[in-house]
């Protein structure tokens, strides 16, 4: 019989529902208790051997300070993937303990799914390129309405595709209203867009300087032998996945990246579906992004040249051998299906070739 006394915690801004279930018991004991870090203290103190305590919450906006604070205490703690959580279909009734009572009924089953808990250096990290991220969608929101604005008032870009070079910057500039409203509303336009071109391009010189540091510098030197990938591409995939060895094979890293086909399967029929999409978003992209360039005939010229200097050979033929594979597996589907397919299917394999390189599995 488990041995093992199982706590769940529905965690909150303000406060934890809690609900403990003994070694030999079927309910739990519950209580709400505010969510600092003395009242984590007194409620674990509880427990007399704490060698046979697991507690659990799901991630979500408060981090992982609880993880970390639970842990400092020897007690066991897993944050678990909200997504992978079993549902029982014709539960119309949620609250917060009934949340923390099956979170401790299904950790003691066995059934929940933890997430790796990032160290604080790593999850520093990730908050910045997260916030680029963020910045970049802003950037677009700024563009977007200064598009429309000047759609709005007549004036047009003789070149359209040209949009955002130092072109229509210049072009920008030269613009003139006669209502003093409408010119200081253009102003304040501008000013919002240079301002996170600003940010933008700060924050890519932070991000640039980290992946010179360790823990970033070596995984982010190995990535960049890849065509298509530089170093704010790797510094994402590196911090997103911190490590690549917690993936037991290629399969599980692309399933991680969401990038594997949905199936629907069932007696003798087997149906496959689009992308799951389940996995991290952030490291999709940057595949998605970098498969574009696997267009192209395999080459190394230039940057990526220079990139692989002073890596070890074996991992710059394993480049040129992903160049190949992937050049192939882009011609094949663009012909049959449509480029969009395409290139997601060589952002799959890409994925399997860079845990591949991370992992030193490199035989295929």
């Amino acid at each position: 019989m488990d041995k093992l006394t199982h706590i769940g915690l529905d965690v909150h801004k303000e406060t934890i529902a809690v609900a403990t279930l003994r070694p030999d018991g079927i309910d739990c004991d519950e209580r709400v208790i505010p969510n600092t870090p003395e009242a984590i203290r007194k409620l674990l103190s509880r427990q007399t051997d704490r060698s046979f305590v697991r507690t659990c919450y799901e991630a979500g906006p408060t981090g992982y300070d609880t993880h970390r604070l639970i842990t400092s205490l020897g007690i066991a703690c897993d944050v678990i993937a909200p997504s992978l959580i079993p549902k029982r279909t014709g539960v119309r009734v949620k609250t917060d303990r009934i949340d923390a009572r099956k979170l401790a009924h299904l950790h003691r089953a066995g059934e929940l799914t933890p997430v790796r808990v990032p160290t604080p250096a790593e999850e520093s990290v990730r908050d910045l390129i997260r916030v680029r991220e963020d910045l970049k969608c802003d950037r677009r929101v700024a563009r977007q309405r200064m598009k429309s604005f000047l759609l709005r008032h007549g004036k047009r870009y003789a070149k359209p595709r040209a949009d955002w070079s130092w072109r229509f910057g210049l072009w920008l500039t030269t613009q003139k209203f006669d209502e003093a409203a409408t010119q200081s509303a253009f102003d304040h336009l501008m000013s919002a867009c240079s301002v996170r071109d600003s940010q933008l391009a700060a924050i890519d010189k932070e991000i640039e300087a980290a992946a010179l540091t360790e823990p970033l510098a070596q995984p982010v030197a190995r990535l960049r032998v890849f065509r298509g990938i530089d170093t704010l591409s790797a510094a994402t995939l590196v911090a997103e996945t911190c490590d690549f060895n917690r993936f037991p094979t290629a399969a599980s890293f692309m399933a991680f990246t969401g990038l594997v086909p949905s199936e629907h399967s069932s007696g003798a029929t087997t149906r496959y579906g689009s992308i799951t999409k389940t996995g991290n978003p952030h490291i999709r992209r940057v595949l998605v992004e970098a498969s574009w360039s696997y267009r192209y005939r395999p080459a190394v010229r230039d940057k990526l040249k220079k990139r692989q200097e002073s890596l070890p050979p074996e991992l710059v033929a394993y480049s040129w051998a992903a160049q190949c594979r992937l050049h192939a597996t882009y011609k094949k589907l663009a012909y049959k299906k449509n480029v969009n397919k395409a290139v997601c299917a060589v952002a799959r394999e890409l994925a399997g070739f860079i845990w591949g390189a991370m992992t030193e599995n490199m035989e295929g």
